[in-house]
């Protein structure tokens, strides 16, 4: 049986333990509130940018950086706790009065973006010649397609841009064939871009949103026994031959498996790439086979000269991630009914499915 004095002593221990661990959540509690207060009395503008891809701590540690926030961790562990975390990229205009909680909600809303906000929707596989259009367009004629694309193509601004994004290598770009020197890096996304922004900033935004993929899957490109721009021309082919995201990597896997054989990839979506101005539609890119360019891969062998559109994540993820069970050679989409691919990995058997789908060799 335990003695009084053994009892006090237990219960000694008690109260020390609860009134550390009161002390301790009450100390909790008033970091928590503090670190989710306002930095000032909302007499300070701030122009805040999130740049399209940036994750939550990019967000949160350029927020710290223009003092819009009391704790790094705090505002981590606030925006995952509660789920604000899908931030709209663009500029807004904040003030050192907000506190995190209002902060996190602002910058989740599109309508509280700047408004002299541009916004440049770009999708998957569009041409650049196509984006400069669009660019000319969104901002009113301000730019012309062609001057867009006049320095795209120069070479003294490729080189600028070098030293700053290591996946542009200036030997790979500086090359006379080229419809378009930037054609493959200009990543496709949403953005949202000041009124006023140049040419160059425009350039750079889509620069920074490839950037970003290149360096998430920075191993696997290392690991490939390809270059970062023979990965991007794949890429481009695979965007274009690819009926669906779910076929990617298999197209993906039947051009690897043809490179290893030696077999040309013999891609039709290349040929529409070579007739460029005269491409007015995919029939044309099957009655061509025998165009004179280096864009053609039923011409020449291996890849393309170069890419031959835009692609996005899903198509660097087939390339970069190929399926090549099956070892199959070739492959047929039936483009005049449900855009089902079917795979083969003889020349017989493809023939047999070409004539079933009604498709002309």
């Amino acid at each position: 049986m335990p003695t009084r004095r053994k009892v006090n002593s237990v219960r000694v221990v008690l109260i020390v333990v609860v009134s550390i661990l009161i002390i301790a959540g009450l100390g909790s509690i008033f970091m928590i509130k503090t670190g989710l207060s306002s930095t000032g009395n909302g007499d300070k503008e701030i122009v805040f940018t999130i740049k399209s891809g940036d994750t939550l701590d990019e967000v949160v540690q350029n927020l710290k950086k223009d003092n819009l926030i009391s704790n790094l961790s705090v505002t981590k562990f606030y925006a995952k706790l509660s789920h604000n975390t899908n931030f709209v990229a663009g500029t807004f205009e904040l003030n050192n009065g907000m506190d995190t909680k209002e902060i996190l909600s602002y910058i989740q809303d599109s309508t509280k973006l700047k408004k002299d906000t541009t916004v440049l929707k770009i999708p998957e596989g569009k041409w650049a010649k196509e984006i400069a259009a669009e660019i000319s367009e969104v901002y009113n004629g301000k730019y012309s397609a062609e001057e867009i694309l006049n320095q795209w193509n120069d070479v003294s601004y490729i080189q600028k841009l070098a030293k700053d994004y290591s996946f542009l290598n200036v030997d790979d770009l500086n090359n006379s064939n080229y419809k378009v020197k930037l054609e493959g890096y200009l990543f496709p996304d949403t953005y949202y871009l000041e009124e006023n922004a140049t040419i160059d900033d425009i350039t750079r935004v889509m620069l920074d949103r490839f950037e970003l993929m290149y360096k998430q899957n920075k191993e696997a490109f290392k690991k490939s026994n390809m270059s970062v721009h023979q990965i991007v021309t794949l890429s481009s082919v695979v965007q274009f031959e690819a009926g669906s995201k779910k076929d990617m990597a298999k197209v993906a896997g039947v051009f690897y498996n043809r490179l290893d054989q030696d077999m040309k990839l013999q891609s039709s979506v290349t040929v529409c790439y070579a007739l460029y101005d005269d491409f007015n539609d995919p029939k044309d890119c099957e009655t061509n086979p025998e165009l004179d360019s280096p864009y053609n891969t039923y011409m020449n062998e291996g890849l393309p000269v170069g890419p031959i559109l835009n692609p996005g994540e899903e198509a660097f993820q087939a390339v970069l991630n190929p399926d090549r069970k099956g070892g199959y050679l070739f492959f047929a989409a039936d483009i005049y009914g449900d855009g089902k691919v079917y795979y083969s990995k003889t020349y017989e058997e493809h023939q047999q499915i070409c004539e079933r789908l009604g498709l002309n060799l």
